[in-house]
């Protein structure tokens, strides 16, 4: 006999952009917001019956219609409002997850702005009926790069190890950090600020004998510079930088052209938690 597990369904990346013209010079608001909905599902997979389903649809309105009445608010505060009116409202739904990634704008006019890089930040919410609200903060994008002081030496051989050590190489990345809340109310943009400059304070003052070793000091320097985080959790892959041979062509090269490659990349990823760290629960999932 089948058992049906664990379900839910959604409308996923909802764009959505919300224009504040009543600031000098007019900010954006631009997100990428998805909507997971989850509680008393049962007969609609075994029946048909779609008495207990929200629309895709009007989970999609709902997005735009929030951003119209909440206005030029965090995206914290957005996903929370966001993820508590679907669990308020609708009798069929437990558990709401709302993923909201967030593009940075720059003015550079009173109403011209332009997309600021690659990096995104991004915010999870999880809202249950019965354990209330979690919040993960976090950004992707964030392409950091030393030109000196990292090593790379002393590590494992086997009859396949051709990489040479090194006591002077470049170390970049592209940072995907995650970062859980301890409660669900705080200053979200200022938390989300200092988080951020303790990433790139650690990464850079970090003298690195591996990326390993970088990803820890910048957990553990989120955690010492934003006290509302307890959690953290980093994938940083490793941007590899090769110094180019330029001897057939009589050059020297003294540590000053190397070439970038994409791929493939060491991927190095881990988790710095508080001492007092409860469980995540929902939220990371």
């Amino acid at each position: 006999m089948a058992i049906l597990g664990e379900n839910r369904y959604g409308k996923a990346e909802v764009r959505v952009v919300h224009v504040d013209r009543g600031s000098d010079p007019h900010t954006v608001r631009d997100w990428n917001v998805s909507v997971s909905l989850a509680g008393d599902m049962r007969e609609v997979h075994l029946s048909g019956a779609n008495d207990r389903v929200l629309p895709t649809d009007t989970q999609k309105n709902t997005v735009y219609a929030l951003a119209q009445q909440l206005g030029a608010v965090e995206p914290e505060v957005f996903a929370l409002a966001l993820a508590r009116h679907f669990v308020d409202r609708q009798p069929s739904i437990s558990r709401a997850r709302v993923r909201l990634d967030s593009y940075g704008w720059t003015a550079i006019g009173p109403h011209s702005l332009v997309r600021s890089g690659g990096e995104v930040r991004t915010v999870a919410v999880v809202h249950d009926e019965q354990s209330g609200s979690r919040v993960v903060g976090g950004l992707n994008g964030l392409t950091l790069l030393n030109t000196t002081d990292s090593e790379f030496w002393g590590f494992a051989r086997d009859e396949y190890t051709t990489l040479a050590e090194t006591t002077d190489r470049m170390l970049a990345t592209s940072v995907e950090a995650r970062w859980r809340f301890r409660a669900a109310d705080c200053d979200w943009a200022a938390a989300h600020q200092r988080a951020r400059q303790a990433l790139l304070d650690a990464f850079a003052g970090t003298y690195s004998y591996s990326l390993q070793q970088s990803l820890y000091a910048m957990g553990c320097r989120v955690l010492a510079e934003a006290p509302e985080v307890c959690e953290v959790r980093l994938a940083l892959p490793n941007k590899h930088h090769f110094l180019v041979d330029l001897s057939p062509f009589g050059q020297p090269n003294d540590n000053e052209v190397y070439h970038a490659a994409d791929r493939p990349y060491g991927l190095i990823e881990g988790q710095v938690l508080a001492d007092d760290a409860t469980d995540a629960g929902p939220a990371w999932s």
